[in-house]
């Protein structure tokens, strides 16, 4: 009778009593994040006056992710992980909206307390508190096995110099040095938070689920082997190297929208369309005033860019088949090929791949790679030039040795202070620093062949400035900024007045100036982390046996960083340190070599704490791709200093035919943006896009022109908006009769 009153009980309960709460959970979570990402993408809040989005959409999408990876992990042993992931997620895009970066051009700061307080809303500093209080709690759980920990495996000097790496280069400095001091503490507060947060995701997942994360990543990286094992790509390389080049062309065409936003960009674009005509110069423009951008200038009437010319030879190839924006998506994938081949040189296969798995991850190696900057193939070569002599040097065949040469020879002719650089490392490294000796016809193979293709820039200075020795690029920095001024070395005279360079001239307490704004702008772009870039190499420099291989790699960081003490430009806050970019593989390097020294130290105190470690580190790429890349994609590359390619859109929808299109408003940004879909005839029958610089000016293009039909564009500066046509077509006479300005 008692059974039968229990499963009558039993049969009788009613339905909510049946439902399972976790479920109900669940599903909200889903639900709630499901909603949030369908909010985010219509609310106005999240879209500028141009109905583009703006970086405030990336806070709701992180936290629509966030909650469905709750909802998501609610109901298993992942729970706890699910809960710090989410927490470091979110955390990290609030961190962001604090930050003051956008399209401009300066570097950027996290916004003062006044600001954070009265400007964004309480939700965002909200959370921070939230996070902070968490954080606080789940640490003071760990703080004795932290404690413990340390106490038994650091000393207390290399606890200072971890800190060191991980809390000195968190903010730009400021003039205003009491802010820059705040900054400095609310930064490194806010990646110490981030840090506790990611510490307490990796220490709550499941201790079961651990062997099978072993496996996963032994199966993805390789196993812990020490032995070094040269070889070429493999599928786990080229899976990598195809998704770079998938993710630069995308950003490319999505938020650089295949239009130039650097004016270094403008001039590298139409030197391109140069060779790809195949002339070195075009006969000067009529009216010069009219047309003027940065680095194109004149000589005996003909008309040419300044810049080296070995990047613009490159992009000619993809000028020539019409798609110039996939040139530097496919050098950067090739990079990351060379890269792998490189480093199997001289690391285990196992740091190889952790290094370029990284690398895929780069917020500055992805936006260079989606650039029409010169740095990604500057990178190009020396990678060839390295693998070059480490071939030669393995299989004692100098055919390898020259192919380096030639491709030393060609960073001669696109970033000539990188070519320095690589040539020392280079020559020592040939002649037995840091590894065997080459062969005598193998160091007569580099010397000659870098001679070869570099000597090529002689003829080409000599064909341009009718001296071998006289760059066009110093030849037009000295005639419009003076002499000296794009010189080397200390100076009064260095410097072309920029506002972003820190004083006038150059000099040592300017180097130093220059080297916070390098690290700084790294420890955010090199990986996105909201941990920063160094935390690791600290870690690296402290429990280090340092190898052959890593001295090398120093000595990369060390040579590229005196060689650019000396120049008076940091090369600005376009693309993070770009004048630094060679540094990247050896800071990689260097990271995972971190990584994996203190994955060992962990090992000997938990079996698989190194696995945690490995997971933590995946959690912050993921983080990356969540949160960063997608922030500065649409925060500050999007119309990057306000360059934009609405002529282009203009000239498809009014069918501008062979006219003259006069572009009122500023020389930079926005008759930059326009000069760009110029012909390189100024004669052609195309449009011709002239500054309306000022009456006479109009007045001598009229006239040149007289036969086209007039057009009138309005720019940023003048709509409050995008490009606009205001008037057109005209005759050159109605245009005069009709327009008193």
């Amino acid at each position: 009778m008692k059974s039968m009153s229990l499963n009558n009980s039993a049969a009788g309960s009613s339905p909510l009593q049946r439902i399972n709460p976790v479920l109900i959970i669940s599903t909200v979570l889903f639900i709630s994040g499901g909603l949030l990402i369908f909010w985010s993408c219509f609310d106005g809040r999240f879209r500028n006056s141009e109905n583009d989005f703006t970086g405030l959409v990336c806070l709701p999408v992180s936290a629509a992710i966030a909650l469905l990876i709750n909802g998501l992990t609610i109901r298993t042993e992942w729970r706890k992980a699910g809960f710090w992931f989410a927490l470091a997620l979110v955390g990290q895009a609030v961190s962001l909206q604090m930050i003051n970066a956008g399209a401009g051009l300066r570097y950027q700061h996290y916004k003062s307390a006044g600001q954070i307080f009265a400007e964004l809303s309480p939700v965002i500093w909200g959370f921070l508190i939230f996070q902070t209080i968490l954080v606080i709690i789940g640490i003071g759980f760990l703080r004795n096995r932290l404690w413990n920990w340390g106490k038994a495996n650091l000393r207390i000097w290399q606890v200072l110099l971890i800190a060191a790496f991980f809390l000195i280069p968190t903010a730009t400095v400021s003039e205003n040095v009491s802010f820059y001091i705040q900054e400095w503490l609310f930064a490194g507060f806010v990646q110490t938070i981030n840090l506790g947060s990611l510490v307490l995701f990796a220490v709550s997942i499941p201790q079961a689920a651990t062997g099978k994360l072993r496996k996963l990543t032994d199966k993805f990286f390789g196993n812990t082997k020490d032995e070094i094992e040269p070889g070429l790509p493999d599928r786990f390389a080229l899976s990598l190297a195809v998704l770079v080049v998938i993710a630069a062309a995308l950003l490319n065409i999505f938020s650089y929208e295949r239009h130039p936003h650097v004016p270094d960009e403008v001039s590298y674009l139409t030197h391109a369309r140069f060779f790809a005509s195949g002339v070195l110069t075009m006969p000067a423009p009529v009216v010069p005033e009219a047309f003027e951008v940065y680095l194109m200038t004149y000589k005996g009437g003909e008309w040419f860019p300044a810049p080296p010319p070995g990047w613009s030879m490159m992009l000619a190839v993809g000028t020539f088949f019409g798609v110039p924006w996939l040139v530097n998506p496919l050098l950067a994938g090739l990079n990351l090929l060379l890269i792998y081949i490189l480093l199997r040189e001289l690391y285990p296969k196992r740091t190889a791949r952790i290094s370029v798995f990284l690398l895929v991850f780069s917020p500055w190696y992805l936006f260079l790679g989606m650039s029409f900057m010169t740095h990604i193939f500057a990178l190009n070569c020396a990678l060839l030039a390295a693998v070059g002599v480490a071939w030669a040097r393995r299989t004692e065949n100098s055919m390898w040795a020259w192919l380096g040469g030639l491709a030393l020879g060609m960073i001669v002719l696109v970033r000539p202070l990188e070519a320095v650089a690589m040539a020392g490392l280079l020559g020592l490294w040939s002649i037995g620093f840091g590894g065997k000796r080459l062969k005598m016809s193998g160091v007569a193979g580099l010397i000659l062949g870098s001679m070869i293709v570099g000597g090529l820039g002689l003829f080409y200075n000599a064909a341009l400035t009718g001296k071998a020795l006289e760059f066009p690029i110093n030849a037009y920095t000295n005639a419009l900024f003076g002499p000296n001024s794009n010189a080397y070395g200390f100076g009064p005279d260095r410097g072309m007045g920029w506002a972003i360079d820190p004083n006038p001239g150059h000099s040592p307490t300017d180097a130093l100036i220059n080297t916070n704004l390098n690290v700084s702008t790294l420890n955010t772009e090199l990986f996105g982390w909201s941990i920063g870039a160094f935390l690791l190499i600290g870690v690296f420099f402290c429990l280090a046996k340092f190898q052959r291989s890593d001295y090398l790699m120093l000595a990369v960081i060390g040579v590229i960083y005196i060689l650019h003490f000396f120049y008076y430009f940091s090369g600005g806050p376009d693309f993070s340190a770009r004048y630094w970019f060679l540094m990247i593989v050896p800071l990689v390097v260097l990271t995972v070599r971190g990584i994996q020294l203190l994955a060992a130290k962990l090992k000997e105190t938990s079996a698989v704490a190194d696995v945690r470690l490995f997971a933590a580190i995946i959690a912050l790429c993921l983080l990356t791709l969540i949160n960063f890349i997608p922030w500065r994609a649409v925060d500050k590359y999007h119309n990057f200093r306000g360059m934009r390619p609405d002529v282009r859109y203009l000239a498809a929808k009014h069918n501008f035919g062979r006219s003259l299109v006069l572009v009122q408003g500023n020389q930079h940004p926005e008759y930059d943006s326009a000069f760009v879909y110029n012909p390189i005839d100024l004669r052609a029958d195309a449009p011709v896009y002239a500054w309306d610089r000022d009456a006479a000016t109009r007045e001598k293009l009229l006239a040149a022109y007289a036969d086209r039909p007039v057009w009138i564009i309005k720019s940023p500066s003048l709509t409050g908006r995008g490009f606009e046509v205001f008037e057109g077509p005209l005759s050159a006479r109605d245009f005069l009769q009709t327009n008193d300005r």
